[in-house]
This record gives structure tokens, C-alpha cells and sequence, in this order.
């Protein structure tokens, strides 16, 4: 007995030892048990973490390359998983829809769906594609009318395009780039003799709608057939335009009206109209501008018309909105501002080290009565190298083109100008200045001296003689002489009611009689002194009998 005393009280103090040490362990795990009942779980987990719990597994490998849908609508899907998703990256649903990661949180990411969000039910697999949105591109597409991902929607059948590209890439920097230099010639009188426009330029469409922003992009597609009818490849200028929250009928009057000019066939339409999902008038220009793109980096020349930027920056904002980004002015969100820079900026004219190819971008901007300092258009200006901006007020006075020609202009495009062109048309501007100034006082007085009357006759015959029909775009060595014409004040003689007249059978007699005087602009791009005196005889000549 007294033997088993001691093993009692080791017994004894090594239990009191080991109760002290499991709640010193006890303590922090109750602690810790006690923090995680006291934090709430986000409610867009807990439908996941109860599954989870009932099935008594958590893979997490799965998590990284599949989700669930917690909840969807207005286009809208948020997604609980997908842990390892890149930004802007395609997504596919089990149902077939497809979407795009926008807005990547900590514990979900935000999706925009293209396409009806019907389809998409709330518990939904959803999986990562590993792909960014990409689009075909190549020749394939010249004559076809694409969706906003570059899928067919004429009825033509598939497109086996060569290549594809991402919708979004990069601008280019600034090595291989070059200085604009060569002219993209729109046909109209008043753009290329007041605000001409260079390969590789950004030059906005800016106006009140039904003002004809359309006409005017739609005149340079047009024009282009003269070079694209033919064989030299440096010459030929492909076009992509983009429409963007357009009504349907407008897009096929357009497919229509390409067709009939035989100009479809050098051309590309992505449409994203009104009726489609805000995310695809969101794509539309990035896919557009992908397809132009491989024109410029084959060495080849595009044209791409953005109609219009406006209703793009619109499907933004809701976008953001939806997807609970903060509002910034007009509640649009903060880097409205960078959508449309890092879009404008792949516009550019490459080094011969890089191919010398071209992209030229023709935005569109509707305004609201004429204002050009909300937001959206005053951002657009700045990112742009000049702007066509048309007004309501002439264009109901029946001046058409309505170019508001003191607000236009054109900062890198006369560098580009043809050399003809600038002989010629360097004084129009200022004369149609001094005309607008005197126009406004003669409206009050009758009194008006012999030079001042002088001013209005001549200003009235500019003004008329730079309005033109819409789809009649004429080549410059049409415009030159009759811009020669009204510049030395040939036409003032002339009836105003006669002009439209006049230019007709001026341009015929050219034609027929004086051929050299139009090749020699044609080929040579420019009149040599001779020539431009010869030029004036011929237009003297003609006047006088006319």
C-alpha cells in the first residue's frame, strides 16, 4: 500500500497536466470557432457553401476553371468559382450562351452575356474557354455582313476566314509608325479641298442626327472604286464600317446601296444593332477594328467608320452600371474616356519597315442640339485629329454636305492633301470666312458698299458650288477646276440658280476637250505654271460662251 501511494500521485498530477495542456489547445480553436460564427458568410456564397457542406467535398481544382451561377439578369451574370479567369476572357455556359469576365471580385466575377440572358438559369455550370474574345479576320470577309463576334448574318454561308485575331490588342507605338502623307480622297468638294484627309488618319463625323454623318462616310466608300476597280495594290483602300445601335432596316439600306454601286465587294459590315444585346454594340468597333487591322499590317489600306461612338459609349455605360462600377459624369463610368482612346489609337499609317500600310478612322458623334462640349464629343475631339462637324441649320438651307466649314478642320490631313488641290483651294477658306462675317451685318443693312457687295456674290457662288448630291462623288481632277473656277471669280457672273448647271457642262468640256489639263492633276497630282495660265484660259474661254 504504501508502494502504490506515490504511482497514485503521478498518476494524479500528470492528468491535471494534460488537462491543462488540452485547454491551453482548446482555447484558441474555441476562439477561433467562435470568430467564424461570429462572421457572416457573403450571401452570394451561401447557396455554394451548403452544397458543399451536404456533399462533404470542397474540390478546389474545380473551382478554378468552373463556376456557378449565383444569380443573372439585365445581361448580367455573376459567377461564384471560375478562381483563375483572365480578364476579358471568353466564358461558355452549359446552356450554349456565351459570355465575357468584365469585373473580377474577390468572390465572384461579374459576366456580360452575348446574347439573352433567357437562357442562363441561376445554379448553372459555367467554364472557362482560356481563350480572349477573338475574331476572324483576312480577305475572306470583303463582301460580307458579320455579327459583332464576326460571326455571318447575310445568308451567304460560313466564312473559312485565314486567321483570327483578338478583338482588343494593343495600338501600335510610336517607332513604327510614320508621319500621314498620303491622301484618302472622300470625293466630296467641300472635305477634300477645306478638311482633307490622310491615310492613317482619325478624322470625326460630328453633328446633330439627321444631319448626314452617314452620307458623308458612306460618299468615301463610294469614292473608293475608282483605285479598287483597279490593279495597283498600293492604291486600293478596303473598308470596314461599323454599325452600332442602328435599326435594322438602316443597316440593309446601306448593304443595299454598297451593292448597287459595286462597292460591296471591297467592304466589310459589322452590325450590332439596337435590337442586340448592349455587350455585342460594346464589342462591335474593338471587332471591326480587328478586321481593318490586318489590311494595315499585310501592307495593304483600310478605312473603317465607326457609326457611331455615341451609342457605343451608351452600351458601356449601362454595362458598368449594371456591373456596379461608380458613376462618373454623366454616369458614365471613369475610363469612358481610355474605351475610345485605346480604340482610336490603332488607327495609324506604318513605316516601310513595318509594310506601309494604312488604317484610316472615320468616328461618328451625334450630338444634341449642336452641343460639342458634353462628354462623349468633347472627349472624341480631343482623341482625334480633326473633325467634320455638320449642322442642322444648313443642312435644312439646303446646303448639303451641311459642313459648317469655320468649326471644321483638319490638323495633320494637308500634309496629305493633292498638291493640285492646294494651288488651287489655298484662299477658299478665307474667303468663305470673310463671306459668313459679312453675311451676318448684311442681313440689316442694304447699304452696302461696291467690295463688301463683292464679297456676298462671290461667298453666295462658293457656297453653291461646294453642295453636292449624295452618292456623286467626284475624283480630284474634277475638283480642281472647278474649284479653280470659283476661287478667281469666274463664276460670279454666273446666276446662283446656274452653277449646279455650269458645273456639268464645265467638267463634260474638260472631258472631251482638254484631256492633258486632267491627266496631268491625275497622274502628276499637281499643275505645273503653264498649265494652271492655260487652266485659266480654257475656264475664260468656256465662261464666256456659256
Amino acid at each position: 500500500m504504501l508502494s502504490a501511494r506515490p504511482i497514485l500521485r503521478t498518476a494524479a498530477r500528470s492528468a491535471a497536466v494534460a488537462a491543462r495542456s488540452s485547454l491551453r489547445v482548446a482555447r484558441p480553436t474555441l476562439l477561433t470557432a467562435q470568430r467564424y460564427a461570429s462572421a457572416k458568410a457573403a450571401p452570394t456564397e451561401v447557396s455554394s457553401i451548403l452544397e458543399d457542406r451536404i456533399r462533404g467535398v470542397s474540390d478546389e481544382a474545380n473551382l478554378n476553371e468552373t463556376g456557378r451561377v449565383l444569380s443573372v439578369g439585365d445581361g448580367i451574370a455573376r459567377i461564384y468559382g471560375l478562381n483563375n479567369i483572365q480578364a476579358e476572357e471568353l466564358v461558355e455556359f452549359s446552356s450554349g450562351a456565351k459570355g465575357m469576365a468584365l469585373n473580377l471580385e474577390a468572390d465572384q466575377v461579374g459576366v456580360v452575356l452575348f446574347g439573352s440572358d433567357r437562357l442562363v438559369k441561376e445554379g448553372e455550370t459555367v467554364k472557362r474557354t482560356g481563350q480572349i474574345v477573338s475574331v476572324p479576320v483576312g480577305p475572306e470577309l470583303l463582301g460580307r455582313v458579320v455579327d459583332g463576334l464576326g460571326n455571318p448574318i447575310d445568308g451567304k454561308g460560313p466564312i473559312n476566314a485565314s486567321g483570327s485575331s483578338r478583338a482588343q490588342v494593343k495600338a501600335p507605338g510610336i517607332l513604327p509608325r510614320r508621319s500621314v502623307h498620303e491622301p484618302m480622297q472622300t470625293g466630296l468638294k467641300s472635305v477634300d479641298a477645306l478638311v482633307p484627309i490622310g491615310r492613317g488618319q482619325r478624322e470625326l463625323i460630328i453633328g446633330d442626327r439627321q444631319t448626314g454623318k452617314t452620307a458623308v462616310a458612306l460618299d468615301a466608300i463610294l469614292n473608293q472604286k475608282r483605285w479598287n476597280n483597279g490593279t495597283d495594290e498600293k492604291k486600293k483602300l478596303y473598308c470596314v464600317y461599323v454599325a452600332v445601335g442602328q435599326k435594322r432596316s438602316t443597316v440593309a439600306q446601306l448593304v443595299q446601296t454598297l451593292e448597287q454601286n459595286d462597292a460591296l465587294k471591297y467592304s466589310v459590315i459589322v452590325a450590332a444593332t439596337a435590337s442586340e444585346a448592349a455587350p455585342l454594340q460594346y464589342i462591335a468597333p474593338f471587332t471591326a477594328c480587328a478586321i481593318g487591322e490586318w489590311f494595315r499590317d499585310n501592307g495593304k489600306h483600310a478605312l473603317i467608320v465607326y457609326d457611331d461612338l455615341s451609342k457605343q459609349a451608351v452600351a458601356y455605360r449601362q454595362l458598368s452600371l449594371l456591373l456596379r462600377r461608380p458613376p462618373g459624369r454623366e454616369a458614365y463610368p471613369g475610363d469612358v474616356f481610355y474605351l475610345h482612346s485605346r480604340l482610336l489609337e490603332r488607327a495609324a499609317k506604318m513605316s516601310d519597315a513595318y509594310g506601309g500600310g494604312s488604317l484610316t478612322a472615320l468616328p461618328v458623334i451625334e450630338t444634341q442640339g449642336g452641343d460639342v462640349s458634353a462628354y462623349i464629343p468633347t472627349n472624341v475631339i480631343s482623341i482625334t485629329d480633326g473633325q467634320i462637324f455638320l449642322e442642322a441649320e444648313l443642312f435644312y438651307k439646303g446646303i448639303r454636305p451641311a459642313i459648317n466649314v469655320g468649326l471644321s478642320v483638319s490638323r495633320v490631313g494637308s500634309a496629305a492633301q493633292v498638291k493640285a488641290m492646294k494651288q488651287v483651294a489655298g484662299s477658299l477658306k478665307l474667303f468663305l470666312a470673310q463671306y459668313r462675317e459679312v453675311a451676318a451685318f448684311a442681313q440689316f443693312g442694304s447699304d452696302l458698299d461696291a467690295s463688301t457687295k463683292q464679297t456676298l456674290n462671290r461667298g453666295e457662288r462658293l457656297t453653291q458650288l461646294l453642295k453636292q448630291k449624295q452618292y456623286h462623288p467626284l475624283a480630284a481632277e474634277e475638283q480642281v477646276p472647278l474649284i479653280f473656277a470659283g476661287v478667281n471669280g469666274f463664276l460670279d457672273g454666273i446666276a446662283l440658280d446656274r452653277i449646279g448647271e455650269f458645273e456639268e457642262a464645265f467638267s463634260s468640256y474638260l472631258k472631251s476637250n482638254e484631256t492633258g489639263i486632267l491627266d496631268a492633276i491625275k497622274n502628276k497630282g499637281e499643275l505645273s505654271k503653264d498649265e494652271l495660265e492655260h487652266l485659266r484660259k480654257v475656264t475664260e474661254e468656256f465662261v464666256s460662251t456659256f
